[in-house]
């Protein structure tokens, strides 16, 4: 529902915090492929996650460990581009 009525206004960015914590597999795959249809459709897309699974879906990945900056690298699907 919450995913529903953020994308109610067209918007050119969504953010999704946990999208895919507390949903079982099937749930959690429609929703990442929901995502990528949004990000095909132009929209940028910024995750706040514990789900590997959307590591593969990623341009930017930033890693924070206790509120500092990790780690900021090219996320797999920047590295794919030719």
């Amino acid at each position: 529902v919450a995913i529903a009525r953020a994308l109610s206004n067209s918007p050119l960015m969504i953010l999704a915090d946990e999208a895919t914590g507390n949903l079982d597999s099937k749930s959690g795959q429609e929703i990442l492929a929901l995502f990528d249809e949004l990000n095909a459709e132009g929209k940028t897309l910024v995750f706040v996650t514990h789900d590997e699974r959307m590591v593969q879906r990623c341009t930017r990945i930033i890693r924070l460990r206790d509120g500092l900056l990790e780690s900021d690298q090219p996320g797999a699907k920047a590295r794919a581009r030719p």
